[in-house]
């Protein structure tokens, strides 16, 4: 595949992880898919939310030297998930996203829904005390432009519309865990983040082991792209140049003639002065 301005490779990653303790080995096995993804020719690597790691606060390893070297020395984007230590007294730390690059990180997201404190406290995967972020970055590569948000965030539209208002082309939302009965809703609202904000989204998730029911997904504003709940690696074709056109055309009374989605979301739908309306609800 041509690597041009608006395509490039993907690749995927839903693996079966090492739940803590021992959760310093996902390490390794990140270096690998990384390995494998730029032997088939991939540009980016998208891993779930906290992987590698670690998961708990205090932190025992930091997999960002390591995941650094891998994406500088293979000339790869990796997008990954760990944790940013605040205060170890008080065990509090972002839950963060970073997306790495051949010439060092791009940059991070760092979790900004729901306000804390929240559920990252106590459980048998995460245990730390969770504090939300305040910003919505948007990194600018020769691939395209990428945002970050981070699992059930996917409930929260506001999240990843923030993130195409300010350019976001690719939106990479990996998530934690199984589903359980969630799952179908979930589906529905990765694509349902691609059709309204004229983007691709990409999750993917942990899985403990193969009999698990994964969730990674590529979706675009007209479909479905790629879909599995088997772990693996998983190779995606990505091109931008839809999204441009969308993003780019204005709805008319003939545009479901020839497009599978609305046009001109971001810019001819928006009314923003009615905005602040819509957020002044008085809270209890």
């Amino acid at each position: 595949m041509s690597q041009d301005k608006t395509s490039f490779r993907l690749a995927v990653v839903q693996p079966v992880a090492h739940r803590p303790p021992t959760d310093k080995a996902n390490v390794g096995d990140a270096i690998a898919f990384i390995e494998q993804a730029a032997g088939l020719e991939a540009r980016v690597v998208v891993f779930p939310e906290s992987y590698p790691g670690p998961w708990r606060m205090p932190v025992t390893f930091d997999p960002v030297p390591f995941i650094a070297e891998a994406a500088r020395r293979l000339n790869v984007y990796v997008q990954y998930g760990t944790l940013e230590p605040l205060d170890t007294e008080l065990r509090t730390a972002h839950n963060l996203l970073v997306l790495a690059g051949a010439k060092g990180e791009i940059g991070r997201y760092r979790r900004t829904h729901p306000p804390g404190p929240w559920i990252y406290t106590g459980g048998p995967y995460w245990d730390f005390q969770y504090v939300p972020g305040e910003e919505y970055p948007v990194f600018e590569t020769e691939l395209g432009e990428f945002g970050m948000a981070m699992c059930s965030e996917v409930y929260v539209p506001e999240v990843t519309r923030a993130l195409a208002l300010r350019g976001a082309e690719v939106i990479l939302l990996p998530a934690g865990i199984d589903k359980q009965r969630l799952w179908e809703s979930w589906r529905n609202l990765i694509w349902s983040r691609a059709i309204e904000n004229l983007a691709v989204v990409v999750t993917t998730q942990n899985m403990f082991s193969p009999s698990e029911r994964g969730l990674a997904m590529v979706a675009t504003p007209e479909g479905i792209v790629f879909e599995t709940t088997r772990p693996g690696l998983f190779i995606v074709d990505i091109d931008l140049t839809r999204i441009r056109q969308l993003r780019a055309e204005e709805d008319g009374v003939d545009s479901a003639a020839r497009n599978a989605t609305k046009a001109g979301l971001l810019t001819q739908w928006q009314r923003p002065e009615l905005y602040t309306k819509l957020h002044s609800r008085i809270r209890p």
